[in-house]
């Protein structure tokens, strides 16, 4: 079957294209700015959580157990959101889900406007959390599938940039809104509605996956979009590799898989359990080390990891992703268990400690955007990708709950250590697991490697 398809896809090829070069190249930008508008909108609402805090505590007279159920009240939601959206991705294809997912989230960002209690708020920010997590399983499969291969990895970190400038600029806007505004903080959380309506708009008319049509026997379809959309012939011949298995949950941890499934999962679970509470409790963390209010530091803790992903988006198609992958998770390790031990550290050494940290990070969590999409085959790529987002965000949930908590009550020297802890885990699991897709087609990146 393969080759017929293959004969069939290069006879097609050399008829012509539809569209030239230049229309697929804006295309291809186009898809990638919508995708990367869901990580913008992922970032900006875990973001503006951080300046509005305070508020939403007094307001609602908050308990600090129910303060750090709020604020990770999204993250649950994408816990849920990621398995079940990768699942129907996989059964009912990419390109309904696309625009779904946003349409649940806009309706609940738009509910944030009315919220009374906490309950409701935990519950409106659950939902938006569950269209988030879908849009993360469908996002990224659809970019690497219609992703030239030796820029996909560049298109797919790029996904993270706009997630940092995302919760960046949420947590500018959130400061801006309550110290010079002072708004209500209703209004403030509501205002992700803005970004999520233009982003719905843009994705309008998006096509299927040329390699999930294939995987259904939709030959015809996925050879027409294929040429139509599709950069490099190699690409385009690639996709008759597909072949038509059905996709379960149990592939993922079968011996084929489950390396690709331990790897992710738990990389992406040790990078942002840390990450997570520190960016999003950057102010109070850094006060607690003596450096003020925390708010300038804090503001070039989310600009240093900025910085991070970006230069991750530069290097990850001349360096590879293991390199991006493994030293940086060391180097966390290793700044978070000196902010632990020493004590008595200046708060300059401290800030620049954090500021490493924020740094080096957000270099490999870059590359939390891009495995996914590469080391699952078709049938289960959107629900690998679901999977290994759901079991992230276990530890970003946890960790953004517990972080009050252990700074509190254990101090901010054993959280440290503890933080320090969670990164030689993903460092070690890296080091044994992590593939290298660098210049490969999907259908290599995503063969079984029991």
């Amino acid at each position: 079957m393969t080759t017929t398809n293959s004969e069939s896809i290069g006879n097609h090829y050399s008829v012509g294209n539809r569209h030239d070069s230049v229309d697929k190249q804006r295309f291809l930008v186009k898809l990638t700015g919508v995708i990367a508008g869901g990580m913008f909108i992922d970032g900006y609402i875990l973001g503006i959580v951080g300046p509005v805090i305070g508020a939403i505590t007094v307001d609602l007279d908050l308990s600090l157990a129910v303060e750090g159920l709020i604020g990770a009240s999204a993250l649950i939601g994408i816990f849920f959101g990621g398995p079940l959206g990768g699942w129907l991705a996989d059964k009912l294809g990419r390109k309904p889900l696309f625009a779904i997912d946003l349409a649940v989230f806009i309706l609940g960002s738009v509910l944030q406007f009315f919220v009374d209690s906490a309950w409701q708020l935990f519950v409106v920010r659950l939902l938006m959390g569950i269209a988030i997590g879908a849009d993360y399983s469908v996002g990224w499969p659809l970019l690497a599938e219609f992703a030239p291969h030796r820029r996909r990895g560049k298109l797919l970190a790029v996904t993270e940039v706009a997630w940092f400038v995302g919760f960046m600029v949420a947590f500018v806007v959130g400061y801006v809104l309550t110290t010079a505004w002072s708004l209500d903080w209703r209004i403030i959380l509501g205002t992700s509605t803005i970004p999520a309506v233009i982003l719905f708009l843009a994705r309008l008319g998006m096509p299927e996956s040329p390699r999930w049509l294939m995987n259904r026997g939709r030959t015809e379809e996925a050879t027409e979009i294929a040429h139509a959309y599709l950069e490099d012939p190699t690409d385009v011949l690639d996709i008759a590799n597909e072949g038509t298995r059905k996709g379960t949950f149990r592939m993922l941890f079968s011996p084929a898989y489950r390396r690709s499934t331990i790897f992710i999962s738990v990389f992406w679970f040790c990078a942002i359990t840390v990450q997570f509470p520190i960016v999003t409790f950057a102010a109070s963390v850094l006060s607690d080390y003596g450096l003020g209010d925390g708010l300038a530091g804090a503001i070039g803790l989310n600009g240093l990891a900025l910085l991070g992903v970006v230069v991750s988006v530069f290097l990850i198609e001349r360096i590879g992703r293991r390199k991006l992958t493994i030293p940086q998770q060391w180097v966390c390790a290793v700044v978070l268990l000196v902010l632990g031990l020493w004590s008595s550290a200046p708060p300059l050494m401290v800030l620049i400690g954090f500021l490493v940290f924020a740094f080096a990070n957000a270099m490999c969590a870059g590359l939390t955007g891009v495995y996914p999409g590469e080391i699952f085959p078709t049938e289960i790529r959107g629900l690998g990708t679901g999977f290994a987002t759901s079991f992230s965000r276990i530890g970003a949930a946890s960790g953004t709950f517990l972080m009050p908590w252990s700074m509190h009550n254990l101090g901010s020297a054993t959280t440290m250590v503890i933080a320090a802890g969670i990164c030689v885990v993903g460092a070690v699991v890296s080091q044994v697991l992590a593939p290298e897709t660098m210049g490969r087609n999907l259908s290599e990146t995503s063969a079984p490697r029991s």
